[in-house]
């Protein structure tokens, strides 16, 4: 189900929309109707979106260059807002006297974690890296209400600083299964994500990233006790659980066995376009916001999802859908007998010939680790508006946490 052009241009806003908007309809349906609704909801998100992957490899249209995107950041909006109706529906149906019987409510506990691991994180992912204030907030309570309110400073501190190295923990090291992985990521970007917000945290501890985060987590899981009891926040700690899964195994999938080389004056090599797995297939595309055109984001961050490219040659592409490869993860050794070979090919490359310019036409590069960690600070300063230098800050337009944070000096080489 890969596909044979070399380029592959951004499906429509309208695709998106019609995806994800569709997904959240079926998952309401399915927590107040019940019955053949909650089928609907779980068979949509798996086998439809398999289906039209098989069918379809790509869109046919391009975006404009520098393109705005306005219907892009709306849609984010209503999605975000439709996250925590998903998760106030889900906690209602979970009541003592709700109308759906014991088997409806199990699916739809796995609905609603397959749409807050499929479309959430991925929504969650690019408010976080939105140029305003506001936007970033509403990500961070996102991954807040997942119980993983800690991905967004380990994600932009850590993995866009250093992806492809073993300072980032959401890199898989070589070889390494998805169940060790998840454990070791699990652990090292919380705590990773903790000792860089302390680093840059200045004022008082209530606004610290991490404290805001964990009590805005507290919410969901007391809700649901105040209003379902026990079955209720059961479900709610199984979603939390089951989308934290996913937001790891979408790292572990993208990641795998492509680090960066050391280069013979003993520096890193530059972060490229080879670093990183993607997927050409519509169907997934469409509902995971393009997180399937994993390497354009980490070459140019600032571009809107709907303005990714993928260019098959190159770029790696896995041989399947990204759902499909993260079923296959689930079997370390299944996995690497498929993924090695591939990942090596792309290892033994001429690494200067990935590193000449991609999408020269966009005119953005990658930005120096002084310059990261400036943006980093710049987005820590967003939970506190009120100070004079953030606002100094704001005014004297340094740019936003939607950089490029790869780490990378001015002649394009890892200073990490």
């Amino acid at each position: 189900m890969t596909t044979r052009a070399s380029s592959i241009a951004p499906l429509p806003v309208a695709a998106f929309a019609g995806a994800t908007l569709a997904c959240y309809g079926l998952l309401g349906l399915a927590a107040t109707a019940g019955g053949v609704w909650v089928w609907g909801a779980l068979l949509y998100v798996t086998v439809f979106v398999f289906a039209l992957d098989g069918l379809v490899a790509g869109a046919a249209d391009a975006a404009d260059e520098g393109a705005e995107f306005p219907a892009a950041r709306s849609l984010l909006k209503i999605l975000g807002l439709l996250h925590f109706t998903s998760f106030i529906l889900l906690i209602w149906a979970m009541r003592p006297a709700s109308d759906l019987g014991g088997g409806a409510q199990v699916g739809l506990v796995i609905a609603t974690g397959l749409v807050m691991g499929q479309i959430a994180h991925p929504v969650a992912h690019e408010l976080i890296h939105a140029r305003r204030a506001g936007l970033r907030a509403l990500g961070r309570l996102i991954y807040a209400s997942m119980l993983a309110g800690h991905h967004a400073s380990a994600h932009l501190r850590l993995h866009h600083v250093h992806v492809g190295t073993r300072r980032d923990p959401n890199t898989p090291r070589p070889g390494e299964g998805f169940y060790r992985y998840a454990l070791r990521a699990s652990r090292d970007s919380f705590l990773g994500g903790l000792i860089e917000e302390n680093r840059l945290h200045r004022g008082p501890l209530w606004r610290h990233p991490y404290a805001v985060c964990m009590a805005a987590g507290l919410v969901v899981p007391a809700g649901a006790w105040m209003v379902s009891g026990l079955p209720g926040l059961l479900s709610v700690l199984v979603v939390a659980l089951h989308a934290q899964i996913q937001i790891l195994m979408s790292d572990y999938v993208q990641h795998y066995g492509l680090p960066r080389q050391c280069l013979p004056d003993g520096t890193l090599e530059p972060l490229g376009p080879h670093h990183a797995w993607n997927a050409p297939h519509a169907g997934s595309s469409a509902l995971t916001l393009n997180a399937t055109r994993h390497s354009h984001h980490h070459m140019e961050a600032r571009v809107p999802f709907p303005a990714l490219r993928l260019d098959a040659d190159r770029m790696p592409v896995m041989p399947h859908p990204l759902p499909v490869m993260a079923a296959l993860a689930l079997s370390p050794t299944l996995w690497r007998r498929v993924m090695d070979p591939l990942s090596a090919r792309w290892r033994h490359r001429d690494w200067h010939a990935m590193h000449t310019p991609v999408f020269p036409a966009t005119g953005q590069r990658n930005v120096s680790g002084q310059a990261a960690q400036a943006l980093a600070q710049a987005d820590h300063d967003s939970f506190a508006p009120h100070r004079p230098a953030a606002r100094a800050r704001t005014e004297r337009g340094v740019p936003d946490a939607r950089s490029d944070h790869t780490g990378t000096g001015r002649d394009g080489r890892s200073r990490v």
